[in-house]
């Protein structure tokens, strides 16, 4: 990954393959700790005193996950280099009563989550996956990858206006999926996890399930330089982000610790203690700092020189919507990372984050392109202001560019991934 080249089919496959096996945010921590692991991070426990040594580490909380490279000799005011990314992605979650259904079908109650387009999740096979909670507190992984569930769209002959007037969904009427016929019995969703599980009858205490569509991810277009696919937004970061840092962590010498932070709860405002407006990455860094040796001034100090890049997906410029877009700033697909400007303040950066940016794009020989918004249409935000006012650290917003963002099935340039993960690489080497 050194040695930047248009499109690696390698990368794009491998995250394709991460794409398929992470449908909740659970799995996607899950699967960058085994990556992580392989590269010989080893994972620390929360509760447990943490040693001042060398080596690649990292720790789990639900759907959250913080990895670091401590480099031989590292002080304890020794500066961080963050990626900053998130694990969770708009979907349909499972309610706590989930056993519901009208008129012989039978049914599961849901609740939106994020912000996401309602009418792509309509006339999709579903799978069902999470976590769930056992009575004796462990948790385990679940995924029902196959056609299950299917929010069922209404015939156009029982809604003439539909393609002239659009389409309008209300959240709670008409976004409950079906998985069967016959009357509704309390539990049954439950009991048939445990079933698949192969759990005792009545083990589960909670759980934590969301929906997914089955379709893995796919090369799309006459020259396959396209890739549709599920939650790319924004595990595409995640899954560079993870192998940045692996790649970083073979390095002999490194002036800064290379960090990971991936959070879950960015799309409903990251307020919850595995997002990032939570303690968790700040209680990190910190007991990384004093681990060391260090005192309160080793980590102001170290603060103060830490960098943050947050990255996240943004807008590619749109063919049959050109006109929301800033006239003069048309990210492409395939044109590298977008570096993300709001001067209100929905992304963190300012003009010396765009030189950090610049100079680790130039050094990994990648391309890179401007995001700004239309000055009429409102702008989103990402975990990057939040983790500049949290902590005080400086931090610069960027991205991939992809169209259909917030969809059940998302697009972007087969190349940007690639770039990304090279981009990523040059800026946690320093």
């Amino acid at each position: 990954m050194s040695s930047p080249a248009r499109f690696d089919r390698g990368h794009t496959d491998d995250l394709m393959t991460f794409l398929a096996a992470s449908p909740s945010p659970y799995h996607a921590v899950a699967n960058a700790a085994e990556r992580l692991e392989k590269a010989g991070f080893r994972q620390l426990s929360e509760t447990d005193a943490w040693d001042s040594g060398a080596g690649g580490k990292f720790v789990l909380r639900g759907g959250a996950v913080i990895a670091w490279y401590v480099p031989e000799g590292a002080s304890a005011h020794t500066p961080f280099r963050i990626v900053g990314a998130h694990t969770d992605s708009p979907n349909l979650r499972v309610k706590p009563l989930p056993d519901t259904g009208a008129q012989g079908w039978r049914q599961i109650a849901v609740e939106i989550y994020g912000g996401t387009l309602l009418n792509t999740w309509l006339d999709r096979d579903l799978g069902l996956a999470g976590r769930l909670t056992l009575r004796d507190g462990s948790h385990r992984l679940v995924n029902v990858d196959r056609a299950l569930l299917r929010v069922p769209q209404l015939a156009v002959h029982l809604d003439r206006s539909v393609n002239s007037d659009g389409l309008k969904l209300d959240k709670q009427r008409h976004m409950q999926p079906i998985w069967g016929l016959g009357d509704v019995q309390e539990g049954d969703l439950i009991a048939f996890l445990e079933e698949e599980e192969g759990l005792a009858r009545g083990e589960v205490a909670g759980w934590d399930l969301m929906v997914h569509s089955i379709e893995p991810p796919s090369y799309l277009g006459r020259d396959r330089e396209l890739v549709a696919g599920p939650r790319m937004d924004n595990l595409i970061s995640v899954h560079a982000g993870t192998a940045a840092l692996a790649a970083v962590s073979t390095r002999e010498k490194l002036d800064h610790i290379p960090v990971l932070a991936a959070f879950d709860h960015e799309e409903n405002g990251s307020q919850s203690d595995t997002g990032a407006d939570g303690p968790l990455l700040g209680n990190v860094l910190e007991r990384s700092v004093f681990a060391r040796g260090g005192t309160y001034e080793d980590r102001a100090r170290a603060f103060a020189g830490t960098v943050c890049l947050s990255s996240d997906t943004g807008h590619a410029v749109h063919p049959n919507y050109s006109e929301r877009h800033d006239p003069s700033h048309h990210p492409r697909a395939n044109g590298g990372p977008i570096l993300k400007v709001n001067v209100n303040q929905r992304y963190a950066t300012d003009g010396s984050g765009r030189a950090v940016f610049a100079a680790a794009c130039e050094r990994a020989g990648v391309p890179w392109q401007t995001f700004v918004s239309n000055n009429s249409m409102p702008c989103g935000t990402t975990i990057g202001p939040i983790t500049a006012a949290r902590h005080g650290i400086h931090t610069v917003d960027i991205g991939v560019a992809i169209l259909s963002m917030h969809s059940a099935r998302e697009l972007c340039g087969a190349d940007d991934p690639f770039l990304l993960a090279n981009a990523l690489v040059a800026f946690l080497e320093g």
